[in-house]
């Protein structure tokens, strides 16, 4: 069976019902490893931006919170890229995000934008991220589509978003492919 019927067949049993986020839930564990990561991370753009679910600040906290190494500073350096040496200088000054501050001591002040490694990823608490996330997507939104391209090479972990950003991700990678 192809991704695409596989993916079509839990779309169509979601149908619009009370229970359709328990429905994605357990059919993404069964097609998550069959989904091309870009169209993955396409459907987890279209969560992050979502109403009905959490502010994307707030997600990419959470996932980070789930996240291994590797992901934690990709993800890191991807928003330190986007928020910029200016940009963090503000939000670190006056003892704000003080878990990144601590590790970033004054590295970002030389109009640089450090890259951390895994063990100083480590050290960041996801309410940092959360502040950081939410003042990177204001300074570039294109950042929401960033984080979702990291974040499809894990769909693992996209599974600890929960059922409903689940069930946006599988209905708009659905509606994208059908409507090609």
């Amino acid at each position: 069976m192809s991704w695409m019927d596989a993916l079509g067949g839990l779309v169509s049993q979601m149908g619009g019902g009370e229970d359709d986020h328990q429905k994605a839930e357990k059919g993404f564990d069964d097609i998550a490893g069959m989904l091309p990561s870009g169209a993955l991370a396409d459907g987890l753009s279209a969560a992050f931006r979502s109403d009905q679910t959490p502010p994307f600040s707030d997600m990419l906290g959470q996932l980070f919170g789930n996240s291994g190494g590797g992901q934690r500073a990709s993800m890191l350096n991807s928003l330190l890229a986007t928020a910029g040496p200016l940009l963090l200088a503000k939000l670190t000054s006056g003892g704000g995000l003080s878990s990144l501050t601590n590790v970033l001591g004054g590295a970002f002040s030389h109009g640089s934008t450090p890259q951390l490694t895994e063990a100083q990823a480590a050290q960041v608490s996801p309410e940092d991220v959360t502040v950081l996330a939410k003042n990177a997507e204001k300074h570039d939104p294109s950042i929401i589509d960033r984080m979702s391209e990291i974040y499809a090479e894990h769909p693992t972990l996209i599974k600890t978003l929960g059922g409903a950003a689940l069930a946006i991700a599988l209905t708009k990678i659905h509606d994208a492919q059908t409507n090609r």
